[in-house]
């Protein structure tokens, strides 16, 4: 413990370094402040009020918690960081089948400063079709929640909730720039942090005043948490490594190579950027929802409703798209023909496999393995939070609904009621968020000659001393 306190100080002992935790923190502290700001012109109090009692333990609350409660507040940043993913996800599907976007993601940094670009305007053009969606839905809706109805109203709801999408998206490339971490991690990790001393509390309430849940519960529920916190680390760390060979050069004078090593390929390559994508896409049926052309729709409007927060078709959806964005998201960083030819170019091969296409081959079939293990892992940590909170609607399927409704536990037909601030997914971003920001903490600290966090981390070798 001592050692990690006097890392924590050799941040401080750093001037740069310095200087980019404490801008983090600043744009943090920014980003939290604009949470209790509303928009003009809606009852916010009524809102919430109607929320917490009708979405804020299904589809909506999920996303909710992500926002850090900006939703249910109706703050001017209620759209989150949905609207940037989505346009991410969007512009690196494309880059598959449109060959110029495809050519400009190898043009290094131009290619991508240019691809930023473009991910700011769709972004900026989703923003604009959401809060529209939200303007017509809180207008068109029974809880009187618009103060003053009418196209001023909305045209005021679509100025304010875009630009506060614009400034989350500018608050998060700049903390990528000029801070520490990756700015969109960290503003999601932040909008989950703030909710736990509420959760706490709710927890308290049900054990200690309302009474309604046993010791035996609280405790069950403390030894899930922490499981899947140690589940988490465990797959986090996870590697596979691939023993590489370094045949002996000759280079002038000096002879070179002739060494073994390895090359790590991690379970999830991928982190929490598959089950975000697969969550903003399926956003996307619900925002639809709200659009007076699908809800007057009988067919759009049923096709849609299918895919609800708990139905059993998203659920199925929600999994496939986890995997898929697992594989599709692992071949943008990682390419095995690429890596194949770098080790044959340096005179390295894994032994008992032929350089070339069959080293590609043999890393690819590997990759493929682990990568379907990583988005099953992924997809089994989505799930817990969404049972713990409203089950699955197995009933809901035709023919055979009713003999479920008759015979399966209510625990997994309706869920348990509990709040998902210590499961699945947001354990998942909190622990590898922070995992993520303290290896580049730690990084920064051992190349200026200090100690990092972890035992092993030590201090940085000089030029003349012996490895």
């Amino acid at each position: 413990m001592q050692k990690f306190f006097d890392a924590f100080a050799n941040i401080f002992k750093i001037p740069d370094l310095r200087r980019r935790v404490l801008f983090t923190l600043f744009m943090l502290a920014v980003y939290r402040i604009g949470a209790f700001i509303p928009t003009p012109g809606i009852a916010t109090n009524r809102f919430e009020d109607f929320f917490n009692r009708t979405a804020a333990g299904g589809f909506l609350g999920y996303f909710d918690l992500f926002s850090g409660g900006m939703l249910r507040r109706m703050t001017i940043f209620a759209l989150g960081i949905t609207p940037y993913i989505t346009a991410s996800i969007i512009l690196q599907l494309l880059a598959v089948v449109i060959p110029t976007l495809e050519k400009l993601q190898k043009e290094g940094e131009m290619g991508r400063r240019k691809i930023t670009q473009w991910t700011r305007y769709l972004t900026i053009a989703l923003a604009i079709a959401q809060s529209f969606g939200i303007a017509a839905a809180l207008q068109g809706s029974d809880g009187n929640f618009v103060l003053n109805p009418g196209i001023p109203f909305i045209l005021m709801t679509i100025l304010t909730l875009t630009t506060g999408s614009a400034f989350i998206m500018w608050l998060g490339e700049q903390i990528s720039e000029r801070g520490i971490g990756n700015g969109m991690s960290l503003l999601i990790f932040v909008g989950i942090i703030v909710g736990l001393p509420t959760a706490i509390r709710e927890i308290y309430n049900h054990v200690f005043v309302i009474h309604d849940w046993a010791a035996l519960q609280l405790i069950i529920i403390l030894a899930i948490m922490f499981a899947v916190v140690g589940f988490i680390v465990l797959v986090e760390r996870g590697e596979r490594r691939i023993p590489v060979q370094y045949a002996k050069r000759i280079m002038g004078r000096k002879m070179m190579g002739g060494q073994s090593t390895h090359m790590p390929l991690k379970v999830n390559a991928g982190g929490v950027m598959p089950i975000i994508f697969a969550s903003s896409l399926l956003a996307l049926p619900q925002t639809a929802l709200q659009f007076p052309v699908v809800k007057n729709s009988v067919w759009l409007s049923n096709m849609f409703g299918a895919l609800a927060g708990n139905a059993p078709l998203y659920y199925l959806l929600f999994i496939v798209l986890i995997v898929f964005f697992g594989f599709f998201y692992v071949s943008i960083i990682f390419n095995p023909n690429e890596a194949a030819d770098n080790m044959r170019k340096y005179g390295g091969f894994i032994p008992g496999i032929r350089p070339g296409k069959n080293t590609a081959d043999y890393i690819d079939k590997i990759l493929s393995k682990i990568t379907l293990v990583g988005g099953l892992y992924l997809s089994i940590l989505a799930l817990i939070p969404q049972i713990m909170i409203s089950g699955i609607k197995l009933q809901t399927l035709p023919l055979m609904g009713n003999f479920i409704d008759a015979h399966f536990p209510r625990w997994l037909l309706d869920g348990l009621g509990v709040r998902f601030y210590f499961g699945g997914t947001s354990l998942l971003i909190v622990v590898g968020v922070a995992m993520d920001t303290i290896n580049q903490i730690e990084a920064q600290l051992i190349m200026r000659h200090y100690e990092g966090f972890t035992p092993r981390a030590g201090r940085i070798r000089g030029r003349r001393s012996s490895f």
